[in-house]
């Protein structure tokens, strides 16, 4: 009996702590972007799907962005056709196009709306191309890579719209063209030009890597805080690379366009949505102005 009542106390005494950061983001706008580990863990994307849930129920806005790679290139390959990538970004010649669009637009945004509507969520999935939600441009570099496209305009009118409804909204990152065509953005991408377009008040990046690191061979070696300036200078320098690159600009360009804080979270980590959300010291790296 005592042992129940403590459990009860810990629990109610858990809830008063959570209260400051349930009334800091009351009716704020959360922009979540979900990849890596955290979406291949059928237990750990149960639990974030259910946090992003409580978020909602909370008052806060939750709006989810979601990659979707490793599924991409699974089935590529199950296809006969071997993924590349340059930089962190996929190679999408007008075949992969076609592949992406399929699973990003389809298997992958369905089932994540599906799990958040499991726990009692109100889940909407939606591509750029709803409602012209995110506009595209070939994105331009040295080396081709086809159908891969960059942030030329978002319209967030259907977000606010879901969001005022009390939806939760779902987004791929599969964009439109000016023509029609069908463009493949880096979600990461995607996530930091809505952040700071939708006002949000904080984004968090949910992957497979603890966080920043000082010493990338050195797991440890987490950097917890920094400016966008010095998170700008280490892709720079070279000290962030690969499919750091864009998660590090993305937070960069939230931060810059007035998001308060962005983070980097370890996605494999049970529960760390919750963490970075609700407590003082969270988890990963933090991004500020």
């Amino acid at each position: 009996m005592n042992e129940d009542l403590n459990t009860r106390e810990e629990q109610a005494r858990i809830l008063v702590e959570a209260l400051p950061y349930i009334r800091e983001y009351y009716g704020k706008t959360i922009l979540i972007k979900y990849g890596g580990a955290a979406m291949v863990d059928d237990r750990i994307k149960s639990a974030v799907c259910e946090d992003i849930v409580l978020m909602h129920y909370v008052g806060m806005r939750p709006v989810l962005v979601h990659g979707g790679g490793p599924e991409v290139s699974d089935v590529m390959r199950r296809l006969g056709k071997e993924p590349a990538f340059v930089n962190g970004l996929r190679v999408t010649d007008a075949e992969t196009m076609e592949v992406v669009e399929m699973v990003l637009a389809g298997k992958t945004n369905k089932g994540i709306v599906a799990s958040i509507n499991g726990h009692g969520g109100l889940a909407v999935g939606l591509s750029g191309k709803d409602a012209n939600l995110i506009v595209a441009r070939k994105a331009p570099g040295e080396v081709d890579l086809g159908f891969v496209g960059e942030v030329e305009e978002i319209n967030p009118a259907i977000l606010e719209s879901l969001a005022r409804d009390g939806f939760i909204p779902v987004i791929s990152s599969v964009a439109i063209g000016r023509g029609g065509e069908s463009y493949n953005i880096n979600a990461d991408a995607v996530a930091g030009d809505l952040a700071w377009r939708l006002g949000a008040e904080k984004l968090v990046l949910m992957t497979d890597v603890a966080g920043i690191l000082r010493d990338v061979n050195d797991p440890e070696s987490i950097i917890s805080a920094l400016t966008a300036d010095e998170a700008a200078g280490l892709t720079s320098s070279g000290a962030v690379s690969k499919g750091m690159i864009p998660k590090v600009d993305a937070c960069v360009a939230a931060v810059k366009g007035g998001v308060k804080r962005a983070h980097i979270v370890d996605g494999r980590r049970p529960r760390a949505l919750l963490m970075e959300v609700f407590t003082d010291t969270g988890v990963g790296t933090m991004i500020t102005q």
